[in-house]
């Protein structure tokens, strides 16, 4: 009997010591219950464990949010969804021009989509959407961490147009090896910044500054921010993916961006003045490793991962033809208008995507017409 008890007692305290190791090991150590304070929503994006960043301009910081969405689902359940900002402003109790869709994320692990909404007032809103309905997510009493951005852009400062640069402070996002990444503006003579943010968030808030030629513009260029990016592996080498408006895209070694430095980009195409980057998605088709990305006034773009490594040039010559592409090749896909992109499950992808009718339509879509 006593050696039943030893047993029984020993097992008892292995489990108590995983549980305190397990939460001792968790992300969310340091997290506070309460009001996040978050003034705006301009990028989300998801990290492990069910942690969603939410990039703030405003605020000019981040924060880390405990989901709890930790359902784990292997294919998502399918999404059609027509006037999908109706059916927001109508829950809202307001009308759709009243509302703007910032941002779009997909939970890698529930397979469950979030979207940021910045309504007329101001007032940032988090919503998801479950078996098709649409569920707030309390920015008022949460679990979550903050950090603010070191050097952030001026809250007052304006471009050459008198256009406010604030909003530039955080343009995108990414969760990439233990680090949030984020691209934007800084208070530097450079200002396109690309930071690296270590995760838990502590003091250790890396950056560069960052120079690319422009090949629509015709020169040099280090005040605008990288609008969209991912993290690609070339030849065993980590390479920052970037693409700026008016659309150049362009490859940075990830181990420069580091110790502050002044770093020159590679820039591979132009793909088109008069228009803007949105999402980039990175997925396998027929056995190869495809890049997908969305535009503001282009289509989809792919791009086949083989033609990104294979070109060696840098591009330093003026694009003088409005609207003309050069560099890496790539095809457009049959997918205009499309506002917010992102991987689905295994086998879908999701778009929101504006229709010839005006109608605003949210709905997955195989990759296999991708």
């Amino acid at each position: 009997m006593k050696k039943l008890i030893y047993t029984l007692s020993s097992i008892c305290l292995l489990l108590i010591l995983s549980s305190a190791s397990d939460k001792k090991s968790s992300l969310k150590n340091n997290f506070i219950t309460g009001d996040t304070g978050i003034s705006s929503i301009n990028k989300i994006t998801f990290g492990p464990e069910g942690i969603l960043f939410i990039g703030d301009s405003k605020n000019a910081a981040v924060y880390a949010l405990d989901t709890k969405d930790l359902t784990a689902t292997g294919k998502a359940p399918a999404i059609n969804i027509e006037d999908f900002d109706v059916k927001i402003a109508d829950a809202l109790g307001t009308k759709s021009e009243n509302i703007k869709i910032a941002d779009m994320a997909v939970n890698p692990i529930s397979k469950v989509p979030y979207f940021s909404v910045n309504t007329i007032n101001g007032t940032p809103l988090l919503l998801k959407l479950v078996d098709n309905k649409l569920e707030n997510v309390s920015l008022k009493l949460a679990s979550f961490s903050k950090t603010d951005l070191v050097d952030a852009v001026a809250a007052d400062a304006k471009d050459n147009r008198g256009r406010e640069l604030r909003v530039w402070a955080i343009a995108d996002m990414k969760y990439h090896n233990g680090k949030l990444m984020v691209s934007g503006l800084s208070n530097k003579e450079f200002a396109s910044t690309f930071r690296s943010i270590s995760f838990p968030f502590t003091n250790n808030q890396d950056y560069a500054t960052l120079e690319i030629y422009h090949a629509a513009h015709g020169r040099y260029e280090t005040y605008a921010p990288i609008k969209s990016f991912t993290v690609v592996n070339m030849d065993n080498q980590d390479y920052l993916l970037a693409s700026y408006t008016c659309t150049p895209l362009v490859l940075f070694p990830m181990e420069d961006l580091t110790g502050k430095k002044h770093v020159k980009g590679r820039t591979i195409a132009e793909l088109g003045g008069g228009n803007s980057p949105l999402d980039m998605v990175i997925f396998q088709k027929d056995g190869k490793d495809k890049l997908y990305m969305s535009n503001t006034n282009r289509p989809i773009m792919r791009f086949d991962f083989s033609d990104i490594t294979n070109f060696k040039d840098n591009i330093t010559t003026e694009v003088k033809e409005f609207g003309k592409a050069t560099g890496v090749a790539y095809d457009n896909l049959p997918f205009v208008n499309v506002q917010q992109f992102d991987d689905l499950d295994d086998e879908n992808v999701l778009l929101l995507r504006r229709r010839n009718d005006g109608v605003l339509y949210l709905h997955n879509r195989s990759k296999r017409w991708l």
